[in-house]
């Protein structure tokens, strides 16, 4: 019996926040699973050049603020000018104000800087890639999906994969981050609501939600003895993840093996979304 492979081969993903932590984990498989990338990054250009150098023709660096709906759009153009096509879109990027922020006290500008990047550019992503996707024919062999293994049922279209990255905090709330759990949150039901919508038309929709993860973004917390103390408390596995074990099962969700998944919220988080 031959190993199994996850093959997506043939392939092009866009994949935002694509310099560093789980963004440049992400896109060192899908180039491993056979796929060309482009990953977009906003400050980080020497990490986003050492991983372009790194891995090769396959993969493409672009520049982009992601704090608009226009911004995604600009960057879904941008990523279509470098293959000529995007067949998975990750929606990778984020941010988490480390400091703790009581609601009463937190500024317009805080909740309005987190939404921008976390909610509003993603509006523009997905409505920008969708229209793209969509409006490519069905009958292009392309959309076919050819890499499902022997004996497997066939799907006769499918048009592309989109794949959320949300959190635990989406789920259970985050004490002193409202900003950034209900920006996640919107994720989650975003992933629902686009499955039910998209799935009748080839589109497959799903979120993969981390819970803690040694990145750079929570670096400077999980080095505070007190809060990793507090952090790894809640989770039943007694650690943090790695980056490879949130883009491992972001990988799947775009392959064959993942056939018959849609709007689902994937915890990739050590079992902590059911503690606390």
């Amino acid at each position: 019996m031959s190993g199994l492979v996850l093959s997506l081969a043939g392939k092009v993903a866009l994949i935002t926040g694509g310099s560093r932590g789980i963004g440049a984990a992400t896109v060192r498989m899908f180039v491993a699973a056979g796929a060309k990338v482009v990953f977009s990054y906003t400050q980080a250009e020497a990490a986003a050049v050492a991983l372009c150098d790194e891995l090769g023709e396959g993969v493409r660096a672009v520049r982009q603020e992601l704090r608009t709906p226009e911004d995604g759009r600009a960057l879904v153009a941008a990523a279509l000018g470098v293959f000529g096509r995007v067949d998975c879109l990750i929606v990778n990027h984020g941010i988490w104000p480390a400091h703790e922020q009581p609601i009463e006290t937190m500024s317009d500008g805080q909740w309005r800087g987190t939404m921008g990047v976390n909610l509003d550019s993603v509006f523009g992503l997905v409505s920008a890639w969708v229209g793209l996707v969509l409006g490519e024919s069905s009958d292009d062999p392309r959309s076919r999906d050819t890499t499902a293994w022997p004996g497997a049922p066939q799907t006769s279209c499918v048009r592309g994969h989109l794949v959320l990255v949300a959190s635990t905090a989406a789920q259970r709330g985050e004490a002193f981050h409202a900003d950034y759990a209900a920006s996640k949150g919107a994720l989650v039901s975003l992933t629902k609501s686009l499955s039910s919508e998209l799935m009748p038309k080839g589109i497959y929709v799903n979120c993969v939600a981390p819970g803690w993860v040694g990145t750079e973004m929570s670096l400077a917390a999980l080095q505070d003895p007190e809060t990793s103390k507090k952090a790894t408390a809640l989770i039943p596995l007694g650690r943090v993840g790695h980056v490879d074990e949130i883009a491992g099962p972001v990988v799947f969700l775009c392959t064959p093996l993942a056939g018959f998944v849609s709007g689902e919220v994937f915890n990739v988080n050590g079992g902590a979304v059911l503690v606390g």
